[in-house]
Formats: structure tokens, C-alpha cells, sequence
């Protein structure tokens, strides 16, 4: 089961991953990019130093970037957002800090009813999303 079924029908997310690291090649680059990407979903910068920076929401670095990571091909990561207008935000963002278009923010109901997400090609070619469950 991918969640908790509440008595209201409605299912809340149990989190199985702790934390995500992935390889970049360029720091400075992958720094700005994260930033302005990740800011509609909450997450915000909280660690760096010259080898990588975490990321996530106020006191839980969920996301870390490295270059003492290799890059790998074919890698896809999806941030979770609680509404639809910020998986837009999201998309924006990431485009505008240099990112590349991989599916623009809609419904993807091949995925699940209610999916919403948008995807983007990080400075790396890693495919980021953000998705919406329903909101």
C-alpha cells in the first residue's frame, strides 16, 4: 500500500525515502538552478560546502546535491507539492534558471486520478519533478 487510508476517504502518504543524493557535475550551476526551482515548493538551501548543498523544507535536508557523486544517466527524482499552482510555480522557476522542458505542468492521469506534475531537465540532464496528488 503507497498510503495510510484515513476514515474520510482520504489517504495520507506514509514517506519511504529519507533523503535523495544525486551526482552534478558543476556546483555553482546546480546551485542556482535548485534554488529558484525548489523555492515554490518550500525547500530552501540549508547546507553547503565545496563538494555539495542540502536542501528541503526548514531543518530537514531531503535533498542533496554532489559533486562527489557521478552524474548518472536516467535519474528521476519528484518533489512532492501540495497544490497544483505549485507544480506551475515550480516548472516556471525551473525554467527560468536554465532548465529545460519535459513536460509541462497538466494532469497525468496515466500516472493515477489526480496526478498533477510538471517535469523539467536539470543543468545534468536528470529529469525533476514536482507533483500534486489531488489538490
Amino acid at each position: 500500500m503507497n498510503g495510510l487510508p484515513r476514515t474520510d476517504g482520504v489517504t495520507v502518504r506514509r514517506v519511504v525515502i529519507d533523503h535523495v543524493k544525486i551526482g552534478v557535475s558543476d556546483l555553482a550551476r546546480s546551485r542556482a538552478f535548485y534554488v529558484a526551482a525548489l523555492a515554490p515548493l518550500g525547500f530552501g538551501e540549508l547546507y553547503a560546502d565545496e563538494s555539495g548543498i542540502s536542501f528541503g523544507p526548514p531543518g530537514v535536508d531531503d535533498f542533496i546535491v554532489s559533486t562527489l557523486v557521478p552524474t548518472a544517466a536516467g535519474l528521476h527524482v519528484a518533489f512532492a507539492a501540495e497544490r497544483r499552482d505549485q507544480v506551475d510555480a515550480f516548472h516556471a522557476a525551473a525554467l527560468a534558471a536554465g532548465g529545460v522542458d519535459n513536460g509541462a505542468p497538466g494532469p497525468r492521469t496515466q500516472y493515477s486520478a489526480g496526478y498533477y506534475g510538471a517535469f523539467v531537465l536539470d543543468p545534468d540532464g536528470h529529469n525533476v519533478e514536482a507533483v500534486c496528488h489531488g489538490g
